[in-house]
């Protein structure tokens, strides 16, 4: 059974562990580098948060991302993540404002040092793309499609089959180049 983003209810999951924390939205806030009202927003599942954001808040609470794509499942040194298991592309109008969508894709395993994902980069205007950056750095292979990948002075038009690897500090962003662009993307955090 294919299964949605939001069904991971990541707002709840967010507050629950803040609180577990002893953190206030403030605290956190401070700690991810990340605006009150955006965690806010995120709390209350009116926006579904960018993978960059999602990193800064896993990281100012101590866990890995996986933390939030986990199941009740003990991690495990292997893991399989069947087709029809995936989480599927985040939908609706709360998450129109990132430009893309994404679909985790080794949620089973939370303590890792990697994390896949297959992401849907939109087609929008230039001055319409959202940068992010985080520690780490990052891996895109273009599955379908063309895109337009900004990372600091540098601008690169990708298409089907090309990729590229990056420091993921520098700010980046991307957008599809006439219609949605899919692609793997692997990010790679240190600890």
């Amino acid at each position: 059974m294919k299964h949605s983003i939001e069904s991971l209810d990541l707002g709840s999951q967010l507050r629950k562990l803040r609180k577990s924390r002893g953190l206030t939205l403030q605290e956190l806030s401070e700690l991810a580098g990340l605006s009150k009202p955006n965690l806010s927003q995120i709390e209350n599942n009116i926006v579904t948060p960018p993978i960059a954001t999602l990193l800064k808040i896993s990281s100012a609470l101590g866990v890995h991302i996986g933390h939030f794509f986990k199941q009740e499942t003990p991690d495990s040194n292997v893991v399989v993540v069947r087709k029809e298991d995936r989480y599927g592309v985040a939908k609706g109008p709360h998450i129109t404002d990132i430009g893309y969508q994404y679909e985790p894709l080794a949620y089973p395993k939370v303590e890792k040092n990697m994390e896949p994902f297959i992401v849907h980069m939109e087609e929008r205007e230039a001055d319409d793309i959202v940068y992010n950056n985080h520690r780490g750095e990052e891996f895109l292979f273009v599955l379908d499609g063309r895109l337009e990948f900004i990372c600091g002075e540098t601008t690169v038009i990708l298409k089907e089959g090309d990729s590229i690897y990056f420091e993921s500090s520098i700010p980046h962003g991307y957008r599809g180049l006439g219609g949605t662009a899919k692609t793997l993307v692997v990010i790679y955090k240190p600890d």
